[in-house]
């Protein structure tokens, strides 16, 4: 009994942890086409994201964007020691983002934004050599952001707002590397929960030297997701155990660390505009995360994530009056230590390329395509903190992995 509960423990924490090992970067497709810089770069509603005081620079009384991505993602772990291979069942998500943005007068801004920094899913073979860690799991999170921004001086602005945030889990995963009932039916345990909600801000602040010249400034708050008696569904127990496993509950606190960006933007023609940006993302908020279960016990299960740093280029050429091409690139750094490398966060440090354009429809109509092929650096590395009868039993292997993602959206303004 105290071996069952222990390894659900340790499940529980890795499956909430997966919020925190995965950030998704796609709040926008005309941002994202230029390598997702976005910071000091003043061309739609999508500033109410990446820098709000930008808003009151935007040259329509009214302007609306909305957008969509596909994720298709590949993963294939294998060790030559063992002889294992495995690659993952390729779920696809599809995160989402709207923005909206009200010029009241010509000093005073409003906008809102929904989208989806977090969210993602997994899903690998039923039973395969790390089925004791993960076999699957269904990650979302959405954030409301309602913006003020306000123009201090014609070269000087500053936006920000609060953030809702809700979120919802799902995620399986066997108890054990052997536990079985009598059929020989692996033991495995689901968590779920849903309607997870916290608060959090952004705030930033744009300078405008020149016409041709811009810096920006974000600043998006670290915010605490409270999970409370989400539910343990647990399967296929041996008998003489199984009713001690009905009806648990746990809660956990997950933080979504904080992230300051910088940026700069010139304008090098008529035709040509190029940015850069810098984002520092504060993960060492998340060393550890404690869950208690309904029965009093209690868990500790190290992370120990560090900052990392993500560093993006972009470019804008408009072709003609209508066709707007766009193109970038990123380094995205992992916040993983070694030995901390779990396969429901396969992440490593990645290269980023990104492309895509703008087609104007009409006055007040544009159609917005995006495209990001991420590869992830090849990793030999471990998960070395998975404990039976109180031992440290390290999993680990050679991780693959890339995503291809392209993305659609509508711009509409007057």
């Amino acid at each position: 009994m105290k071996k069952l509960t222990l390894l659900a423990m340790v499940l529980l924490i890795s499956a909430i942890s997966y919020a925190g090992g995965y950030r998704i970067a796609l709040q926008g497709q005309k941002q994202l086409a230029m390598g997702h810089t976005g910071v000091a770069v003043i061309n739609s509603s999508e500033l109410v994201f990446f820098n709000p005081a930008g808003l009151t620079y935007l040259d329509k009384k009214f302007t609306v964007s909305l957008g969509a991505n596909a994720v298709f993602a590949n993963i294939s772990f294998q060790n030559e020691q063992y002889g294992w291979h495995t690659e993952d069942n390729n779920s696809v998500s599809t995160p989402f983002n709207v923005y909206a943005a009200y010029k009241i007068n010509d000093w005073a801004s409003v906008g809102l934004g929904v989208y989806t920094p977090y969210g993602s899913s997994v899903e690998y073979p039923t039973d395969w050599e790390g089925s004791h860690l993960i076999n699957d799991i269904s990650l979302s999170a959405i954030f409301f952001q309602p913006t003020l921004s306000i123009k201090l001086h014609d070269k000087l602005s500053i936006g920000g707002g609060p953030i809702f945030a809700t979120g919802s889990v799902n995620f399986n995963r066997n108890i054990d590397r052997s536990t079985t009932d009598v059929n020989g039916n692996r033991s495995n345990v689901t968590i779920d929960d849903s309607g997870i909600t916290a608060w959090g801000y952004n705030i930033g602040m744009m300078f405008r030297p020149t016409e041709k010249f811009t810096l920006g400034v974000d600043y998006r708050s670290k915010i605490d997701m409270n999970a409370e008696d989400g539910d343990a569904d647990f399967q296929n127990l041996p008998s003489a155990v199984a009713g001690q496993y009905q009806g648990v509950a746990f809660d956990a606190s997950l933080p979504l660390p904080a992230e300051l960006s910088v940026g700069a933007s010139y304008t090098i023609n008529e035709k040509w505009l190029v940015a850069f940006d810098y984002n520092r993302v504060y993960w060492n908020a998340y060393q550890a995360l404690d869950v208690i279960f309904s029965n009093g016990t209690e868990s500790l299960n190290p992370r120990n994530y560090k900052n990392s740093s993500v560093y993006r280029l972009g470019v804008q050429y408009k072709a003609t009056p209508r066709f707007i091409l766009r193109g970038g690139y990123y380094f995205d750094e992992s916040p993983v230590r070694s030995g901390y490398f779990a396969p429901e966060t396969p992440r490593n440090d990645s290269n980023n390329f990104t492309g895509g354009f703008t087609f104007k429809i009409s006055d007040r109509f544009a159609l917005d395509a995006s495209f990001l092929y991420v590869h992830f650096d090849e990793v030999d590395e471990s998960y070395n903190y998975y404990q039976e009868d109180g031992q440290n039993v390290p999993f680990g292997g050679t991780y693959k992995n890339n995503a291809f993602v392209p993305g659609l959206g509508i711009t509409y303004g007057f």
